[in-house]
């Protein structure tokens, strides 16, 4: 009528709309395809850089490809506006991994940020660069994260914690202990910020390296309740598992109860935990509930339950020295008084991890004040119920007595969801005791009037869990039972109805089977019920209970013959499930009948079966044909004789009589309950969830592992802290370490301190001494290896090794001064090795695992063998393992397509060189068959040394694409030499062609531990065990020559150092020669400080191999059998 109006309504809409979008940028996605973003981008104004540039970000958001800008928007990293730089750097984190080479020009703006007087473009710089993600700039990102981990702005420090996973993600295990020193040195940091950034990045990155943890253990105590929110759980639960691994569980924990070889049941004190609420029925279910609950945290709910053996009480059991007090124990202490703040705090979540905090570690009576905060949360936090009522659940199956004080705070409410009433009132069920039953059961009453009939039926399952759990109400719940089937009987027809009714015969059939012989009416009146009940299941349910109740007491069986025919009359018109009990019911009867009735029941019976023999659904057709073997003697019809000859006659009855008849009760079937640690996702959701682990075994953590003091923390970064040191970090790319060829050492010492020994009957038969002298003040002419020097030193050497030459040799006559024994020169003694080979365990590296390869598993370890093809071409052991339960045909690994046409990153020249394959064909595994394992070797050139190589694999018609990680460590070979060698051609590589780096090694603390406590602890000197361990570690993870391990001689021989190690080696690809030496300085029984030297002409390869030596000398000691 008025059209006029509606322009004008939608007219006042627009203008509307355009007032509030004034000083917004709701305008930025009005026209996506703006032609006038280049230009912006190239304008010498800011603010046309800046509206270029939130456009983009506007199309990135609407999900447009925006990559064709790169290279304008590249070019403004180096803008001195903090608006645009932080603007490019977020389109630069989107785009990076499309458009790498020109991420890669920016690189340089980045770390000229890094050194930028505002901490805020310092921070941007490296998130940018830890967010790119590319495998080149790794070692340029760690070198960055290093240099801002010790950066005097907190937000700085934050940053770079932030970035460590992301480098981590990177599978760069080559620098993997780089990260973990500067996540150390994160740990001590003063700022709580950090702190909460670097525990974060400890569960990523090295969740098991606990010994971080215990360098810092008591300063990350008490930063705990100042660190932010999210970071205090990540925390909590690092420090639960140190202080498990550590001292082990509490004595006054609940988890001592279950887990601990001393019955803390029977205590004589009358302090058992069982017996602390005499008035909670409870007591057989918080026994199990509670040994269980405790043996899943250690064990895992999984491996728990797959015991055969877990019902016995003796199957998990730990040592009395696997637990601490929590009175005596300052680190407990500490922890729960850290953590006891945290229980009030406005975040759900960490009250939740201190409330499981304190529920593993604290004592029995400190347990309860868990009990007050969660049930604030349960009235504050309605997001969080659910995931609280969960966990209260486990604490009241285990210690029902908690939260018996205050049942009211569960009771349902009307605007409750489904899933939160059911976990009511499962607690309910818990947590009722005889004083509380009343006001429960009132309650009870009421929810069953609820129109929501499935919640109705689960608080009738509730009354019958009450009962079972409290005799002594069971009468009450019976008869308020009973009345509820009468009542439900007659409503029974509608939809919904049928639900309560079923579940209400069921908790009564609970309670029945509590006492039978005392609820022998109640049996005859659900009996007679039959006639008003028309749900199938209901009525099954009460034909169960006739014939399994068929011989208690006297009136059921006088009434039995009245139900057999009248459910033998009904059983044409039954339903299925009807007319299965019917005939279990008959064959119950038979089986239990007095010889009186025996013909009228076999008549019953007959009947029946007759009728199940012509029924449609064959489910009915073959459970009476079952009931004719089991009971021919019994059934009087003409199918006796045609069945007896199946079984005979003693062997039927008795099998019928076992499965029908009424005997001992069967035992309880076990709890498949899975209980998962407070707080985690995997209780949740009732399974392990991705990284779920369960608690560490407690005291595992070796007191030698930690090198810490409680008292005093100091973190030192290895190496050093200089930028240059830092930059040498992670230029390896290589991530996984490779066991090569090897030698041993044999050792021959009488274990005595100031002299060593050998008799002259292993000299003359030829037994190489164990150690020769050198004169180092004259290097040149005595530290070769050759046989004539080796053949003068045997002939000298009982000479040397007489009287008092050798108290002069090594100094210990005290009229000697230290000036006589410089003049005489530096002396030292050369310690010959044998072979190692034996002692040089192969470390495995996955391919493919079984999970991602349909069951076919494949390993490859690197070889120290040389191929025989091409000096570039790298052997490695490959082996093939069906995991699955099929045969596999025609397995094989290809070069991928992508490799073709790539050269070497090594820069190999000529042609014979570039017509190297990349990979040698292997031979083809025809079958493969199920558990078996074949081993192929295969020769590969690698491109990089810090890049995969992309394989193709072939097996059962199927293709797959694998990645094949390089080590440097086998880019060289062996290169035989003696010791004046060595020497004359280290000193024609000195200056530009001389690395060096230092480090801290660990390895011997552990071996001379074993060595002391061994029964042969006399047998090996220090000296030769630390000799040993450094070799081992070195030709464990390169393919190297041994030349010649030098022992200094000196008065003291507690102290090692001046020991020197010498390796040699030629680059596969160049034919270069690679000299290492390894000196060692400190203390033998401490760590020590390893300094590696290497000379080499290739400056690129010989840094990268020196990273890679000083990353695995570092890497925590790994015992060998």
């Amino acid at each position: 009528m008025f059209p006029q109006l509606g322009a004008t309504a939608d007219t006042l809409s627009k203008a509307s709309t355009m007032v509030f979008r004034i000083g917004t940028d709701a305008h930025l996605y009005d026209d996506p395809d703006d032609v006038n973003i280049v230009p912006l981008l190239d304008s010498k104004f800011d603010s046309e850089k800046c509206e270029a540039l939130k456009r983009l970000l506007a199309l990135i958001a609407q999900g447009m490809d925006v990559s064709n800008f790169f290279p304008q928007v590249v070019k403004n990293v180096a803008s001195q506006s903090l608006e645009v730089k932080k603007l490019v750097y977020l389109y630069l984190l989107h785009y990076a991994e499309k458009r790498p080479n020109e991420a890669l020009l920016s690189i340089n703006y980045f770390q000229k940020d890094l050194g930028d007087p505002n901490p805020l473009v310092r921070a941007w710089a490296l998130r940018t660069m830890a967010g790119i993600r590319l495998h080149v700039i790794a070692p340029l990102v760690l070198v960055a994260v290093g240099k801002c981990a010790r950066d005097p702005s907190v937000y700085v420090r934050k940053c770079a914690a932030n970035s460590l996973p992301k480098l981590h993600d990177l599978h760069l295990e080559e620098v993997l202990t780089t990260i973990e020193e500067t996540i150390g040195i994160l740990l001590n940091d003063n700022s709580p910020g950090v702190v909460g950034a670097a525990a974060a990045a400890f569960s990523s990155v090295c969740p098991n390296n606990l010994s971080l943890v215990g360098r810092n253990y008591r300063k990350l105590c008490e930063t705990l309740p100042d660190v932010e929110e999210w970071g205090q759980i990540i925390l909590m639960e690092i420090l639960l598992r140190y202080l498990i691994a550590k001292h082990g569980l509490v004595k006054e924990s609940i988890m001592f109860s279950s887990c601990s070889t001393e019955n803390v049941k029977d205590d004589s004190d009358g302090n058992s935990v069982y017996k602390e609420n005499s008035d909670d029925a409870g007591d057989g279910l918080f026994r199990s509930e509670l040994e269980m609950v405790a043996k899943s945290y250690l064990e895992g709910p999984e491996k728990y339950l797959s015991r055969s053996d877990y019902r016995d009480n003796n199957s998990f059991l730990m040592d009395i020295s696997h637990f601490t007090s929590a009175k005596d124990n300052d680190d407990v202490k500490i922890l729960l008084h850290s953590t006891t703040p945290l229980l009030w705090s406005q975040n759900s979540a960490v009250v939740l991890a201190a409330a499981g905090l304190h529920w593993i570690m604290a004592p029995m009576e400190d347990v309860k004040r868990i009990v007050k905060p969660l049930l604030f949360v349960l009235r504050s936090s309605s997001a969080s119920r659910y995931v609280v009522l969960g966990n209260i659940l486990v604490f009241a199956k285990s210690m029902p007595s908690l939260f018996a004080p205050y049942f009211e705070d569960f009771f349902v409410t009307s605007s409750d969801p489904y899933q939160i009433k059911a976990l009511k009132l499962e607690i309910l069920s818990l947590i009722a005791t005889y004083s509380t039953f009343s006001t429960i059961l009132q309650e009870f009453q009421d929810y069953i009037r609820d129109p929501n009939r499935r919640f109705a039926a689960d608080t009738v399952a509730t009354i019958g869990l009450c009962a079972q759990r409290l005799p002594n109400v069971a009468a009450l719940c019976l008869e308020g039972l009973l009345a509820l089937t009468g009542q439900e009987s007659q409503n029974n027809e509608m939809d919904g109805e049928g639900c309560v009714l079923v579940q209400a015969l069921a908790s009564i059939k609970q309670i029945i089977n509590l006492d039978p012989p005392s609820h022998e009416k109640v049996v005859i009146q659900l009996v007679r019920s039959l006639d008003t009940i028309k749900v199938p299941q209901a009525r099954a349910m009460i034909t169960w209970m006739a014939g399994e109740y068929s011989s208690v007491g006297s009136f059921i069986p006088r009434a039995l013959m009245t139900v057999l025919q009248y459910l033998a009359w009904c059983f044409p018109s039954e339903s299925l499930e009807m007319k299965l009990q019917i005939l279990n019911t008959a064959a119950k009867v038979q089986v239990n009948a007095e010889d009186e009735d025996i013909r009228t029941h076999n008549k019953i019976l007959s009947y029946v079966l007759e009728l199940a023999k012509y029924d449609s659904s064959y489910d009915v057709r073959d459970r009476a044909r079952v009931l004719k073997k089991l009971l021919p003697c019994n059934v009087s019809s003409d199918y006796m004789k045609e069945e007896a000859n199946y079984l005979p006659h003693n062997r039927s009855v008795q099998l019928a009589e076992c499965l029908f008849k009424r005997g001992a009760k069967q035992q309880a079937k076990p709890n498949d309950g899975r209980f998962y640690l407070p707080g985690s996702l995997s209780h949740l959701v009732l399974h392990a969830a991705p990284g779920y682990e369960p608690l560490p075994s407690p005291c595992s953590l070796v007191s030698g592992d930690l090198a810490h003091d409680s008292n005093h923390v100091h973190v030192e970064a290895r190496g050093g802290a200089t930028d240059s040191d830092l930059y040498e970090y992670g230029l390896d790319r290589s991530d996984e370490e490779s066991i090569s060829g090897s030698q041993d050492i044999a050792t021959d010492s009488d274990g005595s301190d100031n002299s060593y020994s050998m008799s002259d009957s292993e000299i003359e038969d030829g037994a190489e001494p164990l150690i020769h002298l050198s004169d180092t003040g004259n290097a040149n002419l005595n530290h070769g290896g050759s046989g004539e020097d080796s053949l003068m030193g045997l002939d000298n050497f009982g000479k040397l090794m007489s009287g008092k030459a050798l108290e002069s040799w090594l100094d210990d006559n005290p009229s000697q001064s230290s000036s006589q024994v410089r003049q005489a020169g530096g002396y030292s003694a050369r310690i010959l090795m044998g072979d190692l080979g034996s002692k040089v365990k192969p470390k495995t590296y996955t391919l493919l695992d079984a999970a991602n390869g349909n069951g076919l598993n494949i390993d490859y370890t690197f070889s120290s063998e040389i191929s025989s093809i091409s000096k570039l071409l790298v052997c490695i052991e490959v082996s093939f393992t069906n995991r699955s339960t099929e045969s596999m045909f025609k397995l094989s690994l290809h070069e991928e397509e992508s490799n073709k046409g790539l050269e070497s990153a090594e820069g190999a020249s000529g042609t014979s060189e570039r017509d190297v394959p990349t990979l040698v064909p292997m031979e083809e595994i025809d079958s493969l068959e199920v558990g078996q394992t074949i081993k192929r070797v295969i020769q590969v050139q690698f491109h990089h040394h810090l890049l995969p190589l992309k394989l193709v694999l072939w097996y059962n018609s199927q293709k797959q694409s694998v990645k094949l990680r390089p080590d440097i460590g086998y880019f060289v070979k062996p290169f035989p030499m003696d010791g004046k060698i060595f020497t004359n051609k280290e000193s024609q590589l000195p200056g530009m062609f001389e690395y060096i780096r230092s480090c801290t090694f660990n390895d011997h603390i552990v071996e001379l531990n074993n060595e002391e406590t061994g029964p042969s602890s006399k047998d090996k000197d220090k000296f030769l065990v630390i000799s040993e361990s450094i070799a081992l570690k070195i030709l464990s993870n390169a393919n190297l020559f041994l030349v010649s391990v030098d022992m200094p001689v000196a008065g003291n021989l507690e102290d090692a150092s001046g020991l020197c190690l010498r390796f040699s080696g030629e680059i596969l690809s160049s034919s270069t020669l690679c000299l290492i030496s390894l000196t060692v300085g400190g203390k033998c029984c401490e760590p020590l400080t390893i300094s590696v030297k290497i000379n080499c002409e290739e400056t690129v390869f010989g840094l990268n191999l020196l990273n890679r030596i000083i990353n695995f000398l570092a890497e925590p000691p790994t015992m060998r059998s």
